[in-house]
């Protein structure tokens, strides 16, 4: 594992350009390739990346690898994505916020496309298209099964990886707390609206990144054919029950 010092560790720093924040939980086997990721998209960015990972309840090595990194890292203990989110972001300097979840890995271009995407004006931030480190029919349908009721729900939007000016990310006051499920969703479709009022577009920066199948790995490529309950809990957003299960009691992720 390289030790990179492109991510300033100057918490008091005033040229940073990029905050990334990564909610972490029990994330060693995975977050040194998110890093890693990172490092080579802010080759252009020397010294404005800013790398916040919010440790969440973390029992293994995430933090001693995030530290590797020069990343800065907050201890959170909330069962609840967008908070852990939030945290990340009220201690953020960058002028603009980006979120990268701990089992993916961005593509060489992305940084520099958000930067150009946010300059020229048009844009009030977005998402990313990706693709999943491996694909089968199940992941495919299970995908489906998802992606058009949230579709239906949030309408057409790109999520995987965010980014915004920090003001406008304040403006719509962030991850909405009250989500514990499909959180990403929610958000984009807020930002959205607050762009459409500004007389800007939502945008997609298409190939930014691979995730992880990490769900599927453990519950199977049919997992969303076989629980359609798990569906029903994304729509509904708040179901604690199968939250902790999908994200904050899976110790052995």
């Amino acid at each position: 594992m390289k030790n990179t010092e492109i991510f300033s560790e100057n918490k008091h720093r005033e040229d940073i350009k990029f905050s990334i924040i990564i909610p972490a939980h029990n994330e060693e086997k995975y977050i040194g390739k998110c890093l890693e990721s990172i490092s080579k998209a802010s080759k252009s960015f020397e010294n404005q990346v800013e790398v916040i990972v919010v440790l969440n309840r973390c029992t293994d090595r995430t933090e001693e690898i995030a530290k590797l990194y020069n990343c800065i890292t907050i201890q959170n203990s909330d069962k609840n994505l967008s908070k852990i989110r939030n945290a990340g972001a009220d201690i953020a300097k960058g002028e603009i916020i980006v979120t990268i979840d701990a089992d993916s890995q961005m593509n060489e271009h992305v940084l520099s496309k958000v930067e150009e995407h946010l300059t020229s004006g048009k844009y009030i931030g977005g998402g990313v298209t990706g693709t999943f480190e491996r694909m089968s029919f199940g992941i495919f349908v299970s995908t489906l099964l998802l992606i058009g009721p949230l579709l239906l729900k949030y309408g057409a939007i790109s999520v995987g990886i965010f980014w915004c000016y920090k003001k406008d990310f304040k403006s719509i006051n962030g991850f909405n707390e009250n989500m514990l499920m499909a959180e990403d969703a929610d958000f984009a479709k807020r930002l959205k609206d607050w762009g459409k009022k500004n007389g800007k577009k939502y945008g997609t920066i298409k190939n930014g990144m691979v995730t992880s199948c990490r769900k599927f790995d453990k519950h199977g490529d049919w997992v969303l054919v076989k629980r359609p309950k798990l569906i029903l809990a994304y729509l509904k957003g708040t179901d604690q029950k199968h939250a902790d299960e999908a994200y904050y009691e899976n110790q052995n992720r």
